[in-house]
């Protein structure tokens, strides 16, 4: 299993926030599994560094699933947890994923709205086309970035966060993600992992009102490098986007 958490690791850090190129296996906090959640080695990494014998504050301002790999950002500060929840809240936040599937989609960008019903107990979440008790809005865009040896690769944007939201959306478009056996896809992965990468994560800093812009490095699997220049051709097209 994942270990602790190293230098490599951080994307990014200042005196208010820490951003972590998550592990595919890693939690982020605790759940009945009793496995040591990411929050918890980031705490560990902090004190040390910092030379903390009372351990290290740190505010968990988001969450990626745990068979997810990719950017994830934690607060420092309570001020700083505050402010980007907030952000978070307000959806001043753009994020940005791939996904790799078997299935092309049709069409081959757009975007997707659905009411989302989780259920804590099985894990699962469910689906509907409208408004049901308990569910909550959920909106992404995707589009096609590329296709190699029979695999798709999507890019894309959610708009919201909610609990298991790419991976059941995209299963209804008929795209379910390699390896996501929970939602549509043969068989699951050896590696317990899914092919969906949190990639990109851009926001205006809480304090520093500056842009900040954190990429996460694919995964060193022997698949996703495959990939690399179809997100790198990607990339590009969101760097384009957001200067426009």
């Amino acid at each position: 299993m994942p270990s602790n958490i190293t230098d490599a690791d951080v994307l990014f850090e200042d005196n208010h926030l820490i951003v972590i190129n998550k592990r595919a296996g890693d939690i982020v906090q605790v759940d009945d599994t009793g496995d040591e959640p990411l929050d918890e080695k980031v705490k560990r990494y902090l004190a040390a560094k910092y030379n903390k014998p009372n351990g290290a504050f740190l505010g968990v301002v988001h969450r990626l699933d745990r068979p997810v790999s990719g950017v994830i950002l934690f607060a420092k500060t309570s001020k700083a947890l505050e402010r980007m929840n907030e952000l978070f809240k307000i959806r001043q936040m753009r994020k940005t994923y791939y996904a790799v599937v078997r299935n092309r989609p049709e069409p081959p960008f757009g975007d997707l709205v659905h009411w989302l019903v989780k259920n804590p107990k099985k894990n699962v979440t469910t689906p509907h086309n409208k408004e049901v008790q308990g569910s909550l809005r959920s909106e992404l865009h995707y589009r096609l970035a590329g296709e190699l040896n029979g695999y798709y690769l999507l890019q894309v944007n959610p708009v919201t966060g909610r609990p298991h939201q790419i991976r059941v959306q995209l299963s209804t478009l008929g795209c379910p993600i390699v390896g996501d056996n929970k939602y549509g896809y043969p068989r699951g992965s050896l590696r317990k992992s899914i092919c969906l990468h949190a990639r990109r994560l851009q926001f205006i800093h809480p304090v520093k009102k500056e842009p900040v812009d954190v990429i996460a490095p694919l995964p060193k699997d022997g698949f996703w490098e495959k990939f690399a220049h179809l997100v790198q051709e990607g990339d590009e097209q969101v760097r384009l986007k957001t200067e426009i």
